[in-house]
């Protein structure tokens, strides 16, 4: 009798196998800001993270995905919180998202203790990419200093001899002005870091870049305080007077309120939506079918994030336990990525072509963005040096 009651639990077992295999899904945790003025940020990146679901199906590896969305308000203290949730209560696979450097900052450490994947759509303050690096952190944008980086050569190749540079006094913002003096040969006359996000009136700045007279101004506002500063830049006078290098500024979210005033301010990007590869090409069609408008750079990197945390499940068969496999096949950023083919380096940021955007009006008479050249090939960010990480 023992030995049928075991033979019996061992059949048991082998059918309980599949079933329980077939109540498997992926979860995933995707944290961006879904209220509040740059709700239209995560409201973005989360449709292009549902286009992507679609379009592989909304299985990774043959399991059903399920996604958690939580609000991080801007505020990293609630991001964190948010985090530990997914992380404690809900058990999710892979952590993706954050659009804000100083809440990702507050959130890496419970999901990379945690052993769980990390993977931001958009952040990228210099301290995970140096000393923070972890192997349960990969990037689909960029490391904050890069975009900058590249609009600082372009002001070479301007030759722009004198620059004044504002941002944001947060950790992006500081990213942003270091970025852009790394690589700008002229002098920086001036710089200043505004209060970060309540500050939305700049016109004590304006009147200091007036008075410096600089050959260019270099600004990082990202959203509605991009907004507010083209307007604000454009009403005191500095269109025609000092010429103006954006870094995040101008992007197809903002463009349908800034209007007129950002033609002819040119900015960089790693991602721009005429990009001429096939995923490219489907991501932008799809997306401006369903949604009427054009994806912009945070939809971009949210649905390559959904296709590279799908490379990496597909890679072991489901099979989530297989960690060190997965993050093996990430390290080849083995998927058809919008942007085009790219590498990691050994922090897990993208080494990646910059390109040169323009703004100019579609056959419809939408403003649109165009790629005008290719600013710098390969970049590398400058922190990698510092990540210990080696393979």
């Amino acid at each position: 009798m023992k030995r049928i009651s075991i033979a019996a639990s061992a059949v048991l077992a082998l059918a309980a196998g599949p079933a329980m295999a077939q109540g498997k899904s992926v979860k995933i945790g995707f944290v961006s800001t879904f209220s509040g003025p740059t709700a239209v940020i995560g409201n973005d990146m989360r449709n292009s993270f549902e286009l992507a679901l679609d379009h592989i199906g909304r299985k990774m590896g043959g399991l059903p995905v399920e996604v958690i969305y939580e609000d991080d308000q801007q505020k990293p203290e609630v991001g964190k919180q948010k985090t530990e949730k997914l992380i404690q209560s809900d058990k999710v696979d892979f952590v993706i998202g954050y659009i804000w450097s100083n809440v990702l900052l507050a959130s890496l450490k419970p999901v990379v203790d945690s052993q769980t994947f990390l993977i931001s759509a958009n952040a990228g303050p210099s301290q995970i990419a140096g000393e923070l690096c972890s192997p349960y952190f990969f990037s689909t944008s960029w490391q904050n200093d890069q975009t900058p980086q590249a609009i600082g050569e372009y002001m070479n190749q301007k030759d722009v001899k004198t620059a004044y540079l504002l941002g944001p006094n947060y950790a992006a913002g500081k990213d942003m002005l270091a970025g852009v003096a790394s690589t700008y040969k002229g002098k920086v006359i001036g710089e200043d870091l505004t209060k970060w996000p309540d500050q939305l009136d700049f016109s004590a700045e304006l009147s200091k870049v007036k008075a410096a007279k600089p050959d260019a101004l270099f600004v990082f506002y990202p959203g509605a305080a991009g907004v507010q500063f083209l307007n604000q830049y454009v009403q005191a006078g500095l269109k025609g007077q000092v010429p103006l290098y954006t870094a995040f500024t101008i992007d197809s979210l903002s463009l349908p309120r800034q209007g007129e005033f950002a033609l002819g301010i040119p900015g960089a990007q790693a991602w721009v939506n005429d990009l001429p590869n096939e995923a490219n090409k489907k991501f932008v069609a799809d997306f401006k079918a369903k949604h009427k408008t054009y994806p912009s750079f945070y939809g971009a990197q949210s649905y390559d994030a959904a296709n590279f945390a799908n490379s990496a499940v597909v890679a072991v068969n489901g099979d989530l336990s297989k960690k060190d496999a997965m993050r093996a096949e990430m390290r080849k950023a083995n998927y058809a990525s919008v942007r085009g083919p790219y590498k990691y380096g050994n922090n897990q940021f993208p080494i990646q072509n910059f390109y040169l955007q323009d703004v100019v009006k579609d056959a419809e008479g939408n403003f649109t963005l165009k790629t005008v050249t290719t600013i710098v090939k390969d970049s590398q960010d400058q922190f990698h040096e510092k990540c210990p990480m080696k393979w």
